[in-house]
């Protein structure tokens, strides 16, 4: 059945290599729904030697606020490891006056997170295990509400997602 999330802004966090890209990658697929990462524009600016930072999640709100008022749902594939990434979001859903839905993913199995991480291909910018373990330190704890996915856990939870999608009318 498909979810009713027209005009829905979707923000995923959570840190690198926990599956956020895959699961918005899905999510996107199953809603028809544009996926904005973060990743692809701070590649770009670090490769013109332009400091991405909060410049790179200031681009993906914009893109998203088009794709808004356009009436489309719209998934943020960001980290946001810091309130001030994280408001970016619940300020645009505010203006666009649409619902915000927050999934942030973890992977609670140190070992596989580990091994995710390290099994990624080298890339500029793609964190190593130790870059990891640095943003965790830095990770502000998320206040608010949102669905956790742990994806350490076996089980696809794609459909969980779309539940959590679903109006509570509809739940």
């Amino acid at each position: 059945m498909p979810v009713p999330v027209n005009g829905h802004l979707v923000a995923f966090a959570g840190l690198p290599g926990v599956g956020k890209s895959t699961l918005a990658a899905r999510l996107g697929a199953a809603l028809n729904a544009p996926v904005l990462p973060v990743d692809p524009i701070e590649r770009v600016l670090a490769e013109h030697g332009i400091p991405a930072g909060h410049l790179s999640y200031l681009s993906v709100a914009a893109l998203a606020e088009v794709q808004l008022g356009l009436g489309l749902p719209v998934i943020v594939d960001a980290v946001n490891p810091v309130a001030s990434a994280r408001g970016l979001w619940h300020d645009l859903a505010e203006r666009a006056g649409v619902p915000l839905r927050v999934i942030e993913v973890c992977c609670a199995d140190e070992a596989e997170h580990r091994r995710r991480v390290e099994e990624r291909p080298a890339a500029p910018l793609v964190p190593t295990w130790e870059q990891t373990l640095l943003r965790r330190a830095e990770y502000e704890p998320y206040i608010g509400p949102r669905l956790i996915v742990d994806t350490s856990i076996p089980g696809d939870p794609l459909p969980a997602i779309l539940t959590y999608l679903q109006p509570a009318s509809l739940r």
